[in-house]
């Protein structure tokens, strides 16, 4: 048995005692899954940094949350005067969130079946296989012509808060899609956003999107492995696989922001050859 399953099941779902809490996972799940399995933890810089961005009391609305392994650290992060809204759109994956967050006893949770765009409705979420192995955190809502009909939600619809500090975007190619619906609350709080930018093709239009509404953008790149892992485990399964986001901060927003690269010529992405 490995020594990450606390519960060992006829099953594709393992429980195991990682980073900050206890996270039920899928075993064939190729990336958020099998990094869990290995090192306890998964993106964990990413999840550090994150961290630092927000503290006690905070309120943070995290677009494609996947089973939790962020929403954990977060929630521990900004405490029971905290909130974090948390959205999933997959079925499946959606339940292992809430699994994840009742685990670990969190009442500073809102877990959302759906997903999160430009316009209130409904959208197709493709089901796959959980038995079989596959990246499920990959999984691409935009054009999808087959699938789960589940909600689409704005953010603008959560205008009533009275506070926000973080928005972390993370939804395969529809980045654009959440800001787009996000223009109000975003205006409003002006809050940190952190959005996930590993599409060339669409990198353009979404900086251009985030610098007119009054941001500067700064690459955050962060590889998968972290050699300080949970486990302490020093085979780095991920070789030299990162993630790319972008740290956006409001232009009022005072920030002394060091070693990063700001964003100027909007053109260029760092997975662009030549």
């Amino acid at each position: 048995m490995s020594r990450s399953r606390l519960l060992e099941t006829d099953g594709f779902n393992q429980l195991a005692n990682g980073y900050g809490g206890y996270y039920l996972y899928n075993i064939h799940d190729i990336y958020v899954g099998q990094a869990i399995e290995k090192y306890g933890e998964y993106a964990a810089l990413e999840a550090r940094f994150l961290e630092q961005l927000c503290g006690p009391g905070d309120v943070v609305i995290e677009a494609g949350a996947n089973i939790g392994a962020h929403t954990v650290s977060l929630a521990r992060r900004v405490g029971p005067a905290g909130r974090v809204l948390a959205f999933e759109p997959q079925r499946l994956v959606f339940q292992n969130l809430c699994a994840n967050v009742a685990l670990n006893s969190l009442t500073n949770v809102e877990c959302h079946w759906a997903a999160v765009g430009s316009a209130s409705g409904f959208v197709l979420a493709p089901e796959l296989d959980f038995h079989q192995r596959n990246n499920f955190g990959g999984v691409s809502l935009v054009d999808a012509r087959q699938g789960r009909r589940v909600p689409c939600a704005v953010l603008n619809d959560f205008l009533e808060l009275d506070r926000l500090r973080l928005v972390k975007i993370d939804v395969e190619g529809m980045e654009s899609h959440v800001i787009q619906g996000a223009t109000q609350v975003i205006a409003k709080f002006k809050p940190i956003l952190y959005v996930e930018n590993d599409r060339v093709d669409k990198s353009e239009v979404l900086m251009r999107l985030i610098d007119g509404l009054g941001y500067r953008m700064y690459w955050h790149v962060s590889p998968l492995y972290n050699p300080q892992n949970f486990y302490g485990e020093e085979e780095n399964i991920y070789r030299n696989i990162s993630s790319f986001n972008m740290l956006c901060l409001h232009r009022d927003t005072p920030a002394n922001i060091t070693g990063m690269q700001e964003i100027t010529d909007f053109s260029r992405h760092p997975l662009r050859k030549g």
